[in-house]
């Protein structure tokens, strides 16, 4: 058998893969990582006690929107990186865009309090624990990611590690704010945020050797 030959018939072979391959991969994994990330918070954290009442006030709705928000660009980073020379600009952009949204509530309200009281509105009640919880809620759906790309073909593993990571980030952070009583725009703007960067950065660092061929 010649060369050419060998290839024809491996060619022969190929079967196409359906288009909807690569999103029902990334669905199915981010969502059983999300699936996992909620039992972890329901079973270790609880949700809040007051769900009820929450739901029928501003703050509430603005944090689910800003987290959903996030989530959505995270799983739409991840999609996109999984492809050969994949880009993550857009994800980064939509981020970048729900941040600076967060980031002015933040100041506004900030603006409409008194000076005295602007380090209470930061830290909030639960400023020890509330990037650690996201972090920790985020690893069930890292892992999930990173098993997402490796299945499929990123080429460039740091940016793809970092792209699981601010996914798997933000939809902690969405999953998080289930059981978080924090209302005030500048505690949500600045530790929701970090948590979610973190993760990023952690994502970033582990990819590089998870993600090898």
């Amino acid at each position: 058998m010649t060369t050419n030959d060998l290839i024809a018939r491996l060619m022969g072979e190929l079967k196409p893969v359906s288009p909807m391959a690569v999103f029902g991969r990334v669905a199915a994994g981010l969502g059983l990582g999300s699936i996992a990330s909620a039992l972890l918070m329901y079973f270790w954290l609880g949700l809040r006690p007051d769900m009820a009442t929450a739901m029928g006030t501003t703050p509430f709705w603005v944090k689910f929107a800003y987290t959903l928000a996030l989530a959505a660009a995270g799983g739409w980073a991840v999609k996109r990186i999984a492809h050969p020379l994949g880009s993550i600009r857009v994800s980064l952009a939509l981020m970048a865009v729900a941040i600076i949204v967060i980031s002015f509530l933040a100041f506004a309200e900030l603006a409409a309090t008194p000076p005295e009281q602007y380090m209470a509105m930061m830290k909030g009640r639960s400023v020890s624990v509330c990037t650690f919880n996201i972090v920790m809620l985020s690893l069930p759906l890292l892992i999930a990611a990173f098993w997402v790309l490796r299945g499929l073909a990123p080429t460039r593993l740091t940016v793809a590690g970092a792209a699981a990571g601010l996914a798997a980030g933000a939809i902690a952070s969405f999953v998080y704010s289930f059981h978080c009583t924090e209302s005030g725009m500048p505690f949500i703007a600045m530790w929701y945020t970090l948590g979610v960067l973190v993760t990023g950065l952690i994502g970033a660092i582990v990819g590089r050797y998870v993600l090898r061929w």
